[in-house]
């Protein structure tokens, strides 16, 4: 019975951290929609979530808009049908890839420094002492990093969009030959507004979701360097993981009928 035991205690303990994180996510929803808002705090996030993660997301997507254009050219070339390469280019960015990797790379780096500088702060009672000088820690801390991701992640999202498609066209181009007006023509003629609309939609959902990890784990950080570290790891791959599931489910909802 051991094994059994071991599987439902996971279990249990699986559901009371869903349960705290479904907890904290209402209250920091909460806070987001009252007053006061800190908006120098907000303005100041928004400059180093988006505009510092400008040229990791840039060259992401370029090198996959580069890839794509490469791959497909490959596969589509066997069945004759090299002119629906810009199609899967511009599809595949828009859709899944640069909303996709967007996240991760945001979350690999603003999420983790989140966890980190949050976790620090409350090892060492900073948040605390906030508390004690009459500030509200969640409006101080989280509601500014909540709403500045939820901003700068569409804004990040679309450029990653320009870039990848235009990685893509230049690999069509000048590597694979294609007329530059065919291109650009197959790009507009097969352009939907609802690839841009998921997309936006995407980029929303996961910088809530990195922030809300990041300040999570942070704030349920234990005492010491080593908690601060797991901390920081655990908002990382959680909100990954997060990441990769919601982008299936607003996939299916927006593409699936």
């Amino acid at each position: 019975m051991n094994p059994l035991a071991a599987i439902g205690r996971n279990f249990i303990t699986f559901l009371a951290s869903t349960g705290r994180i479904v907890l904290f996510a209402l209250s920091i929803i909460c806070h987001c929609l009252q007053p006061p808002l800190y908006l120098r705090l907000i303005l100041r996030q928004f400059i180093e979530i988006g505009y510092h993660s400008l040229p990791m997301v840039g060259m992401t997507t370029l090198c996959s808009g580069m890839v794509v254009a490469l791959q497909s050219y490959t596969g589509f070339a066997r069945f004759f049908a090299e002119e629906t390469v810009a199609t899967v280019v511009v599809i595949s960015m828009l859709r899944e890839l640069s909303p996709v990797l967007t996240g991760l790379m945001v979350a690999g780096r603003v999420g983790a420094s989140m966890a980190a500088e949050i976790g620090a702060m409350q090892v060492t009672e900073q948040i605390d002492a906030l508390t004690t000088l009459s500030t509200n820690p969640y409006k101080y801390l989280i509601v500014p990093r909540i709403i500045a991701s939820i901003i700068s992640l569409p804004f990040l999202v679309l450029i990653g969009d320009i870039i990848g498609v235009y990685g893509g066209f230049m690999i069509g181009i000048y590597k694979l030959n294609f007329n530059a007006a065919s291109y650009i023509f197959f790009i507009v003629h097969h352009l939907e507004k609802i690839d841009v609309i998921a997309g936006m939609a995407k980029a929303i959902v996961f910088g809530f979701l990195i922030t809300l990890m990041g300040c999570y784990q942070g704030f349920n950080s234990r005492r010491g360097a080593r908690g601060v570290g797991l901390a920081t790891t655990n908002a990382v791959v959680v909100a990954s993981i997060m990441i990769l599931l919601t982008n299936y489910i607003i996939t299916e909802i927006f593409f699936i009928n």
